[in-house]
């Protein structure tokens, strides 16, 4: 293995360099290009600064021979093709910043007594006789989404291709390059001159070549431990690479399961980054899908009576079952064990199910930028609002077991309230985010429909057995002490129950319009800024005080932590209204239009109220637990009951 220390500068004469397959995309974020840019700033003109390890490995001659814009290069130039197995960020991180200089000077003016098309010949790219054919020093290999975005994005040249595809790892690059134009925006000539020096002529890398005999895939995962740790997904990606050169086939083979390991990836990559608003998880896709594709296996007979068995799904690090146990060398020999020997098939039938599985996921999470059915949409929105979580392995196994649009809106319709009334008796259950344990039969019903056997009718009757056997039993009774005790405020559900009552009052209303947009509902305040008190924590006005201090004060906390009490606000009014009079609340205060009368629906219906005392927060009270009765086909008995629910029992016969 060859190492020295180099410059950029002379890192990159006649040479090319290609980003293998196995290797993970541009992965750096605001933190580590900060710490890039603090390098650079602080480096003294007659310094150097050791920026870290580029560990190469020669292209072979096979592999360069496909590269089609490369050739001429590499045969006629004598450059020499090189693989970056270590140090590609940093690498990246540094061309990136060039072309940020280069696109801030004139076509002839020099810098550094050096012309803007000699830089670019030297860092980006260098064209046979001065035409339109280019050959690019640096990017990743043709059939990766980040090709043609550093091209055309990042080095801005034109493209043939239709279309530039968007993952993580553009957005990631586009974001280095937006970040570097920030910084030396404004500077003058010889400011940018400054830094040019300093990251071609500065920057040192400890640079290494790797020799035929080192295997790529294990230094890569090796070396990549440092620095921004590489994700599981990316490990991934280069351990079925990896054994897709150990199998005992013929080239063609391994060939097509390379490609198809590409492929795979490139779609992973895509899905999880698409909404740039909200990038999905990789880990809870891997999981969820593990679950879902290995749980035949986890989950060996007697589960029904056994709920150990079925809880340790959850406690399974499936990281290391799929680093560690599965997908390792020695399940690949011919002397393997049958049950953990691996063939070629296996890593095929995975990679396909990981990719059929990443395009139904992206849809799970982002309804409406998909081409499902209305109703689909609808329905696995409301899923995500009130918290999909728990239920991801078994709406994932259902969408890819059954495409019908009818069979998969009863299925929806079915878990939606599952999930309500699970909500009810576990109140904290929805807020989390992942898969948890809470109801593990979920997972196991995953399973079962993966496998083949639950038909779409039965998997929705054990939904709704599930639900009625809480309903009749006496944990829902106990739900609501706890929740009349402890405030429907805190109810983990409170948003989504509040939300749907209001779209009940908006399909009865004449004007189908919104006025509450659940993005803007759900934000994050300490206090709580989206669900007002009617009755206010601080009622200090005589208008309360004349209403409510006949209660004692653990009385009157209840009240004002009861259901009827608690109303969704369509705009961020708390705080101009929250201890107001009622009178005050209802028609807002003089010169601002922000009074109930002009809120949500559920304010509109706030605001038919003469006043606002015990007996109204009773009242309506009693009108939310009806519309959720009939909304998720809860049985909560006769009025007196749901007095008592509400925690209202206290307030005479008079009031009620």
């Amino acid at each position: 293995m060859d190492s020295q220390l180099q410059t950029l500068s002379k890192i990159f004469t006649e040479r090319i360099f290609r980003i293998p397959d196995y290797q993970r995309g541009y992965a750096w974020t605001e933190k580590q290009l900060k710490d890039f840019w603090s390098d650079i700033q602080q480096l003294n003109s007659n310094q150097t600064h050791y920026t870290g390890v580029l560990t190469l490995e020669d292209a072979p001659k096979e592999a360069w021979m496909n590269w089609q814009d490369d050739r001429w290069i590499i045969e006629a130039k004598s450059f020499q093709p090189y693989f970056v197995v270590d140090g590609q960020q940093r690498l990246t991180t540094s061309i990136i910043l060039v072309q940020a200089i280069i696109e801030q000077i004139k076509d002839f003016q020099p810098l550094n007594y050096t012309q803007r098309s000699d830089i670019q010949r030297k860092f980006i790219f260098d064209s046979k006789d001065g035409g339109i054919s280019r050959s690019y020093l640096f990017g990743y290999e043709r059939d990766n989404p980040s090709y043609e975005f550093l091209k055309t994005k990042i080095f801005c040249e034109r493209s043939s291709e239709a279309h530039n595809e968007e993952t993580i790892y553009t957005q990631n690059l586009e974001r280095a390059k937006q970040f570097f134009v920030l910084q030396i925006d404004g500077m003058s000539i010889v400011q940018l001159e400054e830094v040019y020096r300093k990251v071609t002529q500065q920057l040192l890398f400890n640079t290494f070549t790797i020799n035929e005999e080192v295997d790529v895939c294990v230094a890569f995962e090796t070396m990549n431990n440092r620095g921004k740790p590489l994700s599981y997904l990316e490990l991934l990606k280069n351990r079925l690479i990896y054994l897709s050169i150990k199998f005992e086939t013929d080239d063609h083979e391994r060939f097509q399961l390379r490609k198809s390991i590409n492929n795979c990836w490139k779609s992973l990559y895509h899905n999880l980054g698409k909404n740039r608003n909200k990038p999905l998880d990789d880990d809870l896709f891997l999981h969820t899908h593990y679950l879902i594709y290995f749980g035949k296996d986890l989950i060996d007979g007697g589960i029904e009576d056994s709920p150990e068995r079925l809880h340790r799904l959850y406690r399974i690090d499936y990281s290391s079952d799929l680093l560690e146990k599965r997908f390792v060398a020695k399940n690949v020999r011919a002397d393997t064990d049958d049950r953990s020997k691996i063939t070629l098939s296996d890593v095929y039938n995975y990679v396909s199910s990981l990719q059929d599985a990443v395009t139904l996921w992206y849809k799970i999470w982002n309804p409406f930028d998909s081409d499902l059915s209305e109703d689909e949409k609808i329905w696995l929105d409301k899923l995500n609002r009130i918290g999909i979580g728990p239920c991801l392995p078994l709406v994932l196994s259902f969408f890819q077991r059954f495409a019908e649009t009818p069979k998969r809106i009863v299925f929806l319709k079915a878990l939606e309230r599952h999930s309500f009334i699970i909500s009810l008796v576990n109140p904290s259950s929805m807020r989390y985010y992942g898969i948890h344990s809470n109801n593990p039969s979920l997972v196991l019903w995953a399973v079962e429909l993966s496998t083949g056997k639950l038909s779409s009718e039965k998997i929705v009757k054990k939904i709704s057995d599930s639900c009625d056997e809480i309903i009749k039993s006496s944990i829902l009774r106990d739900a609501f002490q706890r929740l009349s005790i402890n405030g429907f405020y805190d109810w983990g559900t409170i948003r989504y129950f509040l939300f749907e009552y209001n779209i009940s009052l908006q399909e009865r209303s004449k004007t189908s319009r919104p006025k509450i947009f659940w993005s803007e509902f759900i934000e994050e305040r300490s206090d709580y800024i989206t669900v007002e008190h009617i009755f206010p924590k601080q009622a200090r006005d005589s208008y309360w005080i004349s209403r409510f201090n006949k209660y004692s004060v653990k009385k009157r906390a209840i009240l004002r932590n009861s259901l009827g009490n608690l109303l969704p606000l369509s705009r961020g009014k708390n705080a101009s209204l929250s201890n107001s009079p009622f009178p005050d609340k209802v028609v807002g205060k003089k010169d601002e239009v922000v009074g109930y009368r002009y809120g949500s629906y559920c304010e509109n219906e706030v605001a038919l109220s003469e006043e606002w005392s015990a007996d109204e927060i009773l009242l309506r009270g009693l009108t939310m637990l009806d519309f959720m009765e009939k909304r998720w086909s809860v049985h909560l008995g006769p009025r007196d009951e749901k007095i008592k629910m509400l925690g209202l029992a206290f307030l005479s016969s008079q009031s009620t």
